[in-house]
């Protein structure tokens, strides 16, 4: 059950990245970029959340704090990497 919800998660993390990358145009303020990728990061997280909680419904007391843990440094690293390679991929001959 929690490989289900790890594995989700960095599926969700590649798919935000993907979204991240192609949201973002060249010329944006650093802190416009930054507050983007947050919120684009937040809200697939707590759709991971939520999925996740449907999924481990029969999880004992104890381990229920995993299914908020389990598979956020995937999530996290794929976000910014995929994020990062579509953004270079589109805008890559567009340096200043």
């Amino acid at each position: 059950m929690f490989d289900r919800i790890y594995y989700m998660r960095a599926v969700l993390g590649v798919i935000g990245g993907i979204i991240a990358g192609l949201v973002i145009v060249p010329g944006t303020d650093q802190g416009t970029i930054i507050g983007i990728v947050i919120l684009i990061g937040l809200f697939f997280y707590l759709i991971s959340y939520g999925i996740s909680k449907k999924i481990g419904r029969t999880v004992q007391k104890p381990q229920r704090r995993k299914l908020a843990t389990n598979g956020i440094f995937p999530f996290i690293f794929l976000l910014l990497m995929f994020m990062i390679f579509i953004y270079t991929g589109l805008h890559q001959g567009l340096a200043h």
